[in-house]
């Protein structure tokens, strides 16, 4: 996808923590598309080195493996920075509720420490994932900024945290922060390994070996799957929002709803298996269900998501096909 009606001033340096990370690495690759400067900080914990190792040799690239709990890292890395594209973190929800102490530690000091980092150089504008599980149990479709439930795991309060640092520092410091509440990011890169890989790369490796997945639940939950060129337009634009926008928290989806069933046997029509998925018990500290109402980000971002849920997924098909 092209970026080029995103324009920044010439030579802007932006800084993407998590860089090596799914979302981060895909945000790395359009900025340098695009022409500008990129430095990316990841301690490489979740990150993988061949997400790096694409920019080698890219002028414009520089890597540091450092540690966004560590303020000194933070304040060293913002020197000199435009943008900040803070996508640090750790996921998964029912990790969180293992480790909630770590998710603490990195996801809240961590975050605070970029963002007075951030303050203390000067930069421009601040813009932080954040995440649908901040909605928590509240039960109205689709969710909309301004009506939260009651949190239901350690990594949703994380995030919800963040977003109470994000408006303190618009309004005590003026620093221009901005809140992406992700909802179910998928595409190239996203990790299919692991006891936490998010659901689409997770099917699409098994099935590829001609494995069967288990869905967790009855199959019956339902998301907003997003693809992740959706989610680079929305940081970008976010970059260029007006300081009024600053302080707040919007949802970056694309807006439709899909049911996890649904979604196993659309993949199977797509490669051409029949294989009936098995199924588990539901995974605690989940939502049942999620669709996001996108209209704040499309009115003070100018947030307009280009690749509905079918093109992403046969887009994402394509690339796994090549690079499992």
């Amino acid at each position: 996808m092209s970026y080029s009606n995103i324009e920044f001033p010439e030579g802007s340096l932006f800084l993407v923590t998590g860089g090596a990370g799914f979302i981060g690495s895909n945000l790395c690759e359009a900025i340098l598309s695009m022409g500008y400067k990129v430095r990316c900080l990841d301690n490489l914990s979740t990150g993988k080195q061949e997400n790096v190792d694409l920019f080698i040799g890219n002028p414009d690239y520089s890597f540091i493996k450092g540690d966004i709990t560590e303020l000194e890292t933070c304040m060293e890395a913002c020197k000199g920075v435009d943008f900040v594209l803070n996508q640090a973190a750790w996921g998964s929800v029912p990790r969180s509720i293992e480790m909630p102490l770590y998710y603490e530690e990195v996801n809240i000091k961590g975050t605070l420490n970029m963002m007075e980092a951030a303050r203390q150089n000067n930069v421009k504008k601040f813009v932080y994932a954040s995440s649908s599980s901040v909605y928590g149990d509240h039960p109205v479709l689709p969710k909309k900024e301004g009506q939260e439930g009651n949190l239901l795991s350690p990594y949703a309060l994380t995030k919800r945290v963040g977003e109470e640092y994000g408006k303190l520092y618009y309004k005590l410091y003026g620093l221009d922060t901005y809140g992406m509440r992700y909802f179910n990011v998928f595409g190239r890169r996203q990790d299919p390994d692991g006891a936490y890989a998010a659901v689409i790369p997770k099917f699409l490796k098994l099935l590829l070996n001609d494995e069967s997945p288990t869905i967790n639940g009855d199959g019956k939950q339902s998301r907003d799957f997003t693809y992740i060129d959706n989610v680079i337009e929305a940081n970008l634009k976010a970059c260029k929002a007006s300081h009024e926008a600053g302080g707040q928290a919007f949802n970056i989806a694309y807006g439709g709803r899909e049911y996890l069933i649904d979604l196993y046997y659309d993949m199977c029509d797509i490669l051409g298996k029949k294989i009936e998925p098995k199924f588990g018990p539901d995974r605690a500290g989940d939502i049942k269900h999620s669709n996001a109402d996108i209209s704040k980000a499309r009115e003070l971002l100018g947030y307009d998501p280009k690749y509905n849920f079918a093109e992403g997924l046969q887009l994402a098909i394509e690339w796994y096909k090549e690079n499992l």
